[in-house]
């Protein structure tokens, strides 16, 4: 072979390569996709979307809670003020009126009244904010397009209350633990949303790997007991841990949070599995690709927030 033909062999044989590793990865990409199809398939949803967002989000949350917990706040109430909104225009599907602006005016105040000025002010706020929802869509009456008949106005002001007190009213005890006013209530906080976060991918796990027996099948047929008894299971051992090495309290303390979070994070994703059923949609919004809404994301965590406010009232003066 001359020299002149070494140069041809050297070009044809990179040419070949390249062919193969762009083979390759359309081989790979293939078996990606396929793969994601059959997880959205099996889960409804785009998991691998889904795990960036909520990566996201949870890190937006962990800084913020860790290192400026006024920024956390503002996070929070601009979190639950489109919760509230979701839940408003979900609602409009029952043809219930929820009136969108005053809606969110009330859930961007309530939490920063919870954080400067403590459990007091989070009442207040809350009451006056619904008292100004109630008189907005009275006021409401009296335009034509929004006019209704006193039969139907009674469902819509009963709507609106509920959707400030669900969402706002559970969710600010969050924002009023972490606040100046509670020493060492920001670690209680990130503990809780940890514990939730670990009960529903601990449900979430082993229901698909383990699921038989529905646990509630007319409000929410894929939840099962045996992904239950897997939260149980990561709800107690992070706990445990948590109560260990974050709050620096002792372990059995660990059970009670953890069983505590575990049944309060449950009933909150059932009671939003009602609401949804009686409404008639899957999801609160779309707003959040692969997750649905915001609502969708904080239903274990509303009724959890609460729970946990009570715990810290109870225990950390005793053993803080």
């Amino acid at each position: 072979m001359g020299d002149s033909d070494r140069p041809r062999d050297l070009k044809s044989q990179l040419e070949h390569a390249g062919h193969d590793v762009e083979r390759q990865i359309q081989k790979a990409q293939a078996q990606f996709d396929g793969l994601s199809e059959e997880i959205t398939r099996r889960t409804g949803r785009n998991l691998i979307f889904a795990v960036g967002i909520g990566l996201a989000l949870g890190l937006g949350v962990l800084f913020s809670l860790i290192f400026v917990t006024d920024i956390f706040m503002g996070f929070a109430a601009l979190i639950f003020a489109a919760a509230t909104l979701e839940l408003a225009l979900a609602l409009r599907t029952a043809d219930r009126h929820v009136p969108r602006i005053p809606t969110v005016v009330v859930a961007l105040g309530i939490p920063p009244a919870a954080y400067y000025g403590g459990v007091t002010w989070l009442w207040l706020s809350l009451v006056a904010g619904l008292a100004f929802i109630v008189l907005w869509r009275l006021a409401e009456q009296a335009l034509p397009r929004f006019r209704t008949s006193g039969a139907a106005l009674v469902p819509d002001l009963t709507a609106a209350v509920l959707t400030q007190v669900y969402v706002s009213g559970l969710a600010s005890f969050a924002v009023l633990l972490c606040s100046p006013s509670n020493p060492n209530g920001k670690w209680w906080t990130l503990a809780f949303v940890i514990i939730v976060v670990a009960t529903d991918t601990g449900a979430y796990a082993g229901g698909m790997l383990f699921g038989k027996h529905p646990m509630a099948p007319t409000i929410s047929p894929k939840k099962t007991w045996e992904g239950f008894a897997c939260a149980a299971f990561v709800a107690l051992l992070a706990g445990v841990l948590l109560t260990i090495f974050m709050l620096r309290l002792p372990w059995w303390l660990g059970l009670v949070v953890g069983a505590v979070v575990l049944v309060a994070a449950t009933i909150g994703d059932l009671a939003e599995s009602l609401i949804k059923r009686d409404i008639g949609v899957k999801d609160m919004s779309d707003w959040l690709p692969g997750h649905g809404g915001f609502l969708d994301r904080l239903d274990s965590m509303l009724p959890s927030a609460v729970a946990t406010y009570a715990l810290y009232l109870v225990f950390q003066p005793l053993l803080g």
